[in-house]
């Protein structure tokens, strides 16, 4: 029977976590591919806001792949970087070694950033609690995390060789969060005007173990509580990446990886914010505002 945790405990090993950053954090430029992209999304939404941010929480800095991606915004802000790793964030300018989970920060900053940091999170309402309380009255949270989809092909890949060669499985990949329930957090941790979105990035490999280089080379590897300790076999190592093969390869022996991507948006409380109507309070029908729009001589 498999190993259970008791309620409220933890799901994710946060001391593992800093220690896979931490090993990654020499070569992580080398492996950094999805950050970098991430980070380009999110700056490209900042530009559609007619507005500068001037004071700025990086969280989960991860080398600074989030302020690169900022640097062609113009302006020159006040960019704090803080990640759970204190060698992500060595060498950067305003360095903070903190957890999302209980960072050291009360108001001040008008925008906070997190790139791929929250899928890590134990308690995801407490840390965007902990975000909004980060931020100034009409501060922006924009933050993307990996979702649930993510990975499905290795998941499956490594749990039909566990059991096939070492008759059951344990947890090899994450649990990632499901981004059905990201707006109704981010309600439930004070966030005004909560927006979420998904998407899906897929990236090919030539085969799954270079995957599985680079998702050590970006400190993702697992660091769920339940893991199983100890080293992989290799026989098992070996019959994973066969069936990947068998089960995702494209007509050129390619494997493609998924990475579902959800990406959230939230403000801190504020007066002068809009809102929406109250229940009742419209200034039209409904009936007539679809009259107006109905073509002459339909039905």
């Amino acid at each position: 029977m498999p190993a259970t945790l008791p309620p409220g405990a933890s799901v994710f090993d946060r001391t593992a976590v800093r220690r896979h950053r931490d090993r990654a954090a020499d070569h992580f430029d080398r492996h950094d591919f999805l950050f970098a992209e991430i980070a380009a999304r999110l700056a490209d939404r900042l530009g559609d806001l007619r507005r500068m941010f001037d004071r700025i929480l990086d969280l989960g800095a991860r080398g600074g792949v989030m302020a690169r991606a900022l640097a062609g915004r113009g302006g020159n802000p006040f960019i704090v970087h803080a990640d759970l790793s204190e060698r992500q964030v060595r060498g950067l300018p305003r360095a903070v070694v903190a957890d999302i989970e209980a960072l050291p920060f009360a108001g001040g900053f008008d925008l906070a950033l997190s790139c791929l940091d929250l899928h890590w999170v134990n308690d995801l309402p407490g840390a965007l609690v902990q975000v909004r309380r980060a931020l100034r009255p009409d501060g922006l949270f924009l933050g993307a995390f990996l979702g649930g989809d993510t990975l499905t092909e290795l998941r499956e890949a490594w749990l039909a060789a566990e059991i096939e060669i070492e008759g059951g499985a344990g947890p090899r990949v994450s649990p990632f969060a499901d981004g059905r329930d990201a707006g109704a957090l981010l309600q439930r941790a004070g966030f005004a005007l909560p927006v979420v979105d998904t998407d899906r990035i897929t990236v090919t490999y030539g085969d799954p173990i270079r995957l599985m280089h680079d998702l050590r080379g970006m400190g993702e590897t697992n660091a769920v509580v339940l893991r199983r300790r100890g080293g992989t076999r290799r026989g098992t190592l070996l019959r994973a990446a066969e069936l990947y093969a068998e089960r995702f390869a494209d007509g050129e022996g390619r494997i493609r990886a998924t990475f579902e991507v959800i990406t959230m948006t939230g403000w801190a409380p504020h007066a002068v914010q809009q809102r929406p109507l109250k229940p009742g309070s419209a200034a039209m029908r409904l009936a007539d505002a679809l009259a107006a729009d109905t073509p002459r001589g339909a039905g």
